[in-house]
């Protein structure tokens, strides 16, 4: 059995076990979330739209982490025009435990 979640404008397709990297969620290190369904299947059984949505998926919160940085430089040839910027993302490492 899959399901199709969504979490940080993002979309994807997990199995129970599954361990995903999604944008980082408000919830502490061995918490609980539920996650909005879009879509379920089984076998070639598909649910979608009210059906799916009554469903939830359950996971559980492994690690709270960072990306690694990615250096921005801009700049304008000939002009002497510089500009340097840094950008690191956090993410929530997170556990599929059930498809309710």
């Amino acid at each position: 059995m899959f399901a199709i979640i969504e979490t940080g404008g993002k979309q994807y397709r997990v199995c129970v076990g599954d361990v995903l990297d999604v944008e980082r969620l408000d919830a502490e290190v061995g918490a609980t979330v539920s996650l909005k369904v879009l879509l379920t299947g089984e076998g070639e059984h598909i649910t979608t739209g009210a059906e799916a949505e009554k469903k939830a998926v359950k996971a559980t919160v492994v690690r709270q982490l960072k990306a690694p940085k990615v250096v921005v430089f801009k700049y304008k040839a000939k002009k002497n025009v510089r500009r340097r910027q840094g950008h690191r993302q956090f993410y929530t490492r997170i556990k599929i435990d059930e498809i309710v």
